[in-house]
């Protein structure tokens, strides 16, 4: 499993020009699940992401969490984080996991999250999405577990 988490200033996913996720200050979560990833590899990255601290403090240190400063979450799903370039110029998608195992590990990550008192906003699974995001930093972390 793997996380691409963008610190922002706001960000928004669109479906069938339809809003269906925004937020403001947090962190935008793009997430890849790959074939045999478990609920115990997503119970550490959900512990990791609602306690990384990369906000700055007075002192314009990264020293605070999403918590520290009510901060929220936009996660959506977005397979293409294992697509493999090593040979040729078209990705493969070999060890992407399928939706029936991907979409409850998704639903897992997303509730954890919000059982850590931080408010989750969503991408649909699978959806032709359309997200924009104000960068923070830029700040952009990459955690695989």
């Amino acid at each position: 499993m793997k996380l691409v988490i963008q610190r922002v200033k706001n960000a928004s996913v669109e479906v069938d020009k339809k809003i269906v996720g925004k937020i403001e200050k947090g962190f935008l979560v793009l997430i890849g699940i790959k074939v045999g990833d478990t609920k115990e590899q997503a119970d550490y990255l959900v512990r990791k992401l609602c306690n990384l601290r990369v906000f700055t403090d007075e002192n314009d240190k990264m020293n605070l969490s999403l918590k520290d400063v009510n901060g929220k979450l936009l996660i959506v799903s977005q397979f293409t984080l294992y697509g493999n370039c090593n040979d040729g110029n078209r990705p493969s998608f070999i060890e992407v996991a399928r939706p029936e195992e991907a979409i409850p590990l998704y639903e897992y990550f997303c509730n954890e999250c919000s059982k850590n008192g931080i408010e989750v906003q969503r991408g649909i699974f699978g959806a032709d999405m359309k997200v924009q995001l104000l960068n923070d930093g830029p700040v952009t972390i990459i955690i695989e577990k």
